[in-house]
């Protein structure tokens, strides 16, 4: 007789449970504040005892740090045939990532000292924004341009969204995103 263990089954219970409290944290923070978020409000969303949270992430923001580096793992942007079209895009695109319904929470947690002892979240979250504006740039190169460093865009363009949405500065909107970027381009240096 053959006394080989069972197969795991691909995508079982372990993965439901994860994809419903993934949804119900997600859910939750675009209807609450972040200090509102709770593990039993949580596993109350997903359906599920508050203690497999608690044993799987044990804190919230852990779970908030997890959701927030998968959010990040989307398809890049596609290149418009102009850098200035395509910084612009990505500059609302990383706009409204961060203000989406709980989005600052899911930056706060991810960068956290409390969550990420090693940083390891900080190099993550920026090599996530370098992963989009390395698209943008690659483009361009391969239209023959001369586009900005990374560093310069990060500096120009990334770095004030961020402190605006961070700090809840008024008037950060698209608008903002694109004078952004039209400052890059009118200021040589």
């Amino acid at each position: 007789m053959n006394a080989e263990p069972p197969a795991k089954r691909p995508g079982g219970r372990s993965a439901r449970v994860k994809a419903a409290v993934h949804q119900a944290l997600t859910d939750l923070a675009g209807e609450r504040d972040a200090t509102q978020l709770t593990i039993p409000a949580v596993a109350e969303r997903a359906g599920v005892n508050p203690t497999t949270v608690y044993r799987r992430w044990g804190t919230v923001q852990a779970l908030l740090a997890e959701v927030a580096a998968l959010h990040g793992t989307d398809v890049p942007p596609s290149s418009s045939g102009d850098l200035r079209t395509d910084l612009e895009a990505y500059a609302i695109r990383t706009l409204a990532d961060l203000t989406r319904p709980g989005g600052i929470a899911f930056f706060r947690a991810e960068v956290s000292p409390d969550v990420d002892e090693r940083r390891s979240g900080l190099r993550e979250c920026l090599q996530r924004a370098t992963a989009g504006l390395d698209v943008v740039l690659e483009a361009s190169r391969g239209r023959g341009e001369r586009p900005p460093p990374p560093e310069r865009l990060l500096d120009r363009i990334v770095a004030p969204l961020y402190f605006r949405v961070v700090f809840s500065v008024p008037d950060t909107g698209e608008a903002y995103a694109r004078t952004l970027v039209a400052d890059l381009f009118s200021d040589p240096s």
